[in-house]
């Protein structure tokens, strides 16, 4: 059975420490919901109310663009290992650029690589457990370094290259604003 509350505990802080995955969704008044697995030392609990998640550049830049329309997020972590739970994170997020001013603070919780493409910082509303009595064990060997590798690989301008062609629309056609108004 499911038990809500207003904001993150002591422990479940520590679980969501201690986790290697957690998912993100998101979704705009219409079009596709998006829903996507995230992993890496790319997450900080700020304090029991606020979240701040660093995302990385991929393929798709879907939670940008449903923020610029409906800035409600959800997060999800499930227990792999250990006593099962499912924890989801209610609530609405910002978006923050290399070209926003709280970019130099955010860097300083989490350090960008050339791979940052986003820092987004969610405001809880609600919490909720759930029993996870079906999520399977499952074995934690390393994080992949592929991404990083490739980053690194492309340089500031490859990456920046990269948004340009995949990055500035949502597989919707939404814009993203991962260069700002003015397509700087």
């Amino acid at each position: 059975m499911a038990v809500q509350f207003p904001e993150l505990s002591n422990e479940l802080i520590q679980f969501i420490g201690e986790q290697k995955i957690f998912f993100v969704a998101t979704a705009a008044p219409d079009g596709r919901i998006n829903l996507s697995p995230k992993g890496q030392d790319s997450l900080r609990v700020l304090n029991p109310h606020e979240i701040l998640w660093m995302n990385l550049t991929g393929s798709g830049n879907e939670t940008a663009a449903h923020l610029l329309e409906s800035n409600r997020m959800t997060m999800m972590w499930c227990a792999f290992e250990g006593p099962p739970l499912i924890l989801r994170v209610y609530g609405t997020a910002q978006v923050f650029h290399p070209r926003d001013a709280r970019w130099a603070e955010f860097s300083t919780q989490l350090p960008s690589t050339t791979a940052t493409r986003q820092y987004f910082l969610v405001s809880i509303d609600r919490v909720q457990t759930s029993c996870g009595h079906a999520v399977p064990f499952m074995n934690y060997v390393e994080d992949r370094h592929i991404l990083s590798t490739w980053a690194e690989k492309q340089g500031e301008k490859g990456v920046s290259a990269y948004w340009q062609k995949k990055n500035q629309l949502s597989i919707d056609g939404k814009p993203t604003g991962i260069f700002g108004s003015e397509g700087d």
